[in-house]
């Protein structure tokens, strides 16, 4: 055999145990620190297929075909906490996205119910840890599209209330408060350069509440709005860097330096379009993104956001949930350590979400805002008036000015 020969398959000998190496590592890690993904879209797949009804035989999660996650996929993965997220298309908007939120934060509890071994639905950094001490997937909703709350208040306090731990600003399209990241394709329109006042109000509201806000799909206007006004950090779910694939879903460089200065977090998206902005991609592309994260805002701003299940694209040796090892073998080749890793996997979001918490213990008995949106800034008429009065800015009669209230009281006094 030629000595050339020789040293190609020594070579390649050595490559390959190098890959086994890194691979097995990966697995010894993610034993005990699982990874955390920051977005999954199972809830829409179940709906879209099943219409939520998970106790029919072929929406059986333990043998679930056709999607990129199930049960055994999960365990193979090392997936110890998931964000599901509670996703209803932008046509929901003026029209029943409440309701459609609704039944998909439903379906996350009932994922929940019917299969306790596996999962555990928590609501705060304490049952992440606990649930996956306990060899469960903690099981957390994140409410896609600020649609879904239909510019109330009350609407954003009750999904609280049943388990709603980030709100990603917007999805798609503009909302009567904020801006989506289309605005910087210019196919949509600029309306609020960020938030609107009403905008303002939601994102304080829910630093109050201690819910998370998620940047992902929202504009550039929209970003350095909430990371200058936020009191709590903020995480990017699914989003990757703008450097390396100018798609505008991305997250720019001199945001990525705003996300290291307000202690935020980008969970590193792995769909292809906004991996390479083309159709394929490597597991080797996903890296590089989270190198780049990694360089440009430090090892604290890195995580994992798969978008599994949302999109159809998906990158050779990531094409489902059980593959996040090949991920993490892939960073330890090129020199992560192994503190840098568990970050990576779990460690910062966990530091991101108890600091949310933090906020939320600092702000106990602050008042819940009650000031409503302005009824013509909703854009639709198909809505009654309740609260408001005709021609007013939004406020009711309690809002008058005192002057205008006694004239109003007037003829009721002196019947």
């Amino acid at each position: 055999m030629p000595d050339g020969t020789v040293l190609v398959l020594a070579l390649c000998l050595f490559l390959s145990c190098a890959g086994q190496q890194y691979q097995e590592e990966a697995e010894r890690i993610m034993t005990t620190t699982p990874v955390i993904d920051g977005h999954n879209d199972l809830p829409w797949q179940l709906l879209k297929r099943f219409n939520n009804q998970l106790e029919l035989p072929e929406a059986n999660l333990t043998q679930l075909n056709g999607t990129h996650t199930n049960i055994p996929k999960l365990r193979s993965g090392h997936v110890g906490g998931q964000f599901w997220s509670a996703y209803v298309p932008c046509e929901t908007q003026n029209k029943d996205a409440v309701r459609r939120t609704l039944e998909q934060i439903d379906v996350v509890h009932r994922m929940c119910e019917l299969y306790p071994d596996t999962f555990a639905c928590v609501v705060d950094s304490a049952g992440i840890q606990e649930a996956m001490q306990s060899n469960k997937v903690a099981s957390l909703i994140g409410v896609e599209g600020g649609h879904s709350i239909d510019s109330s208040l009350g609407v954003l306090r009750t999904f609280y209330r049943l388990g709603v731990r980030y709100m990603t600003l917007t999805h798609s399209c503009n909302t009567p408060w904020a801006d989506n990241w289309l605005v910087d394709t210019k196919e949509d329109p600029v309306e609020h350069h960020g938030l609107s006042s009403f905008g303002k109000t939601v994102l304080e509201e829910m630093n109050r509440l201690g819910m998370i806000v998620d940047l992902a799909h929202v504009s550039l206007d929209t970003m350095n709005v909430v990371l200058n006004l936020s009191k709590a950090p903020v995480i990017f779910s699914h989003s990757s860097a703008f450097s390396l694939c100018p798609h505008y879903r991305n997250v720019p460089d001199d945001v990525l330096r705003r996300v290291a200065s307000t202690g935020s977090l980008v969970m590193v998206n792995f769909y292809n379009s906004y991996v390479t902005c083309s159709n394929t991609a490597t597991v080797a592309d996903v890296a590089d993104h989270m190198d780049h994260v990694k360089n440009v805002a430090g090892i604290d701003s890195v995580g994992f956001g798969g978008d599994y299940d949302g999109v159809t694209g998906m990158p050779t040796g990531l094409e489902d949930v059980s593959k996040y090892p090949a991920l993490v073998a892939e960073l330890l080749a090129r020199n992560w350590t192994e503190a840098e890793v568990k970050a990576a996997l779990a460690g910062n979001l966990l530091r991101v979400f108890k600091q949310v918490e933090a906020v939320k213990t600092s702000l106990q008995g602050t008042a819940a805002r009650e000031t409503p949106i302005a009824f013509e800034e909703l854009g639709d008429t198909c809505r009654t008036r309740y609260g408001y009065s005709d021609g007013s800015n939004g406020a009711g009669t309690a809002r008058l000015a005192p002057a205008a209230l006694a004239l109003a009281l007037l003829p009721s006094l002196l019947s």
